[in-house]
């Protein structure tokens, strides 16, 4: 059984309708990126994933024992999110909280993970300092180290890379991918840039006009109508995968 499968899914708000008839499976291991123009619906069908907002129509089932509490989330910070007076260790090990319950306290291996994660992500050094004084590079890497203290499985995350500089932009795209390859963490991203999208993707879901337009392989995604339209002339190669879904 896929982890994700959704069917004909509508997304909105009330009476307004951003997207619908979306239909696509997430397999165990793939790394998905949604892409799209701005209010085609990646945000609304992301927070709907997560159980956030209920589906207007449709239905999302989760498979392998998949809870909603069990996916690592990275959302878009707003500014006063990035000032969070916190240190960096309080800020990932808040990713634990769903596992304590009632639990007023974080166990002696909710620590351990939080540690182990700061040190997977080379912020293990950071640990007291305050989370406002980071770089925004920094700041990405502690809330990625905070997401996986939520999962074992599955890690959604939305424009991860926004605001940030080349160098850094391309070290998280990187350690993006070693998660799902080394670890099996499945992946699914938002994000506007289809090359990295088709140069680090398995699978593109490319939403359109709150219609789906394309849903298959990076490979794929190139030759399709949508691809084509959208992909430049210097992605072409550059894609994982094979034929479409």
């Amino acid at each position: 059984m896929a982890l994700i499968t959704c069917q004909d899914l509508a997304l909105g708000y009330e009476n307004t309708r951003v997207a619908e008839h979306l239909s696509f499976t997430v397999e165990e291991g793939d790394y998905l990126c949604i892409v799209g123009e701005n209010g085609s619906g990646k945000s609304t069908l992301m927070k709907t994933l997560l159980g956030l907002r209920a589906p207007l129509a449709g239905r999302i089932t989760f498979g392998d024992g998949l809870r909603k509490n069990e996916i690592g989330y990275l959302p878009q910070q707003t500014p006063i999110q990035r000032d969070f007076p916190a240190s960096v260790q309080e800020v990932v090990l808040s990713g634990c909280l769903a596992r304590c319950g009632l639990r007023p306290f974080y166990s002696r291996e909710e620590k351990a993970l939080a540690a182990r994660n700061m040190e997977r992500l080379g912020i293990a050094e950071l640990a007291r300092r305050c989370y406002r004084e980071l770089s925004g590079g920094q700041q990405q890497r502690v809330l990625l180290a905070r997401a996986l203290c939520a999962t074992r499985k599955l890690l959604l995350l939305d424009e991860p890379v926004a605001g940030l500089d080349p160098k850094v932009t391309a070290e998280l795209y990187d350690l993006v991918a070693e998660l799902n390859r080394a670890d099996g963490i499945t992946v699914i991203m938002i994000s506007h840039d289809i090359a990295a999208a088709v140069r680090y993707a398995s699978h593109i879901l490319h939403i359109g006009e709150g219609q789906r337009l394309f849903f298959g392989t990076a490979a794929a995604y190139l030759t399709s109508p949508a691809g084509r339209a959208f992909a430049s002339p210097d992605t072409r190669g550059s894609a994982k995968g094979g034929d479409n879904a």
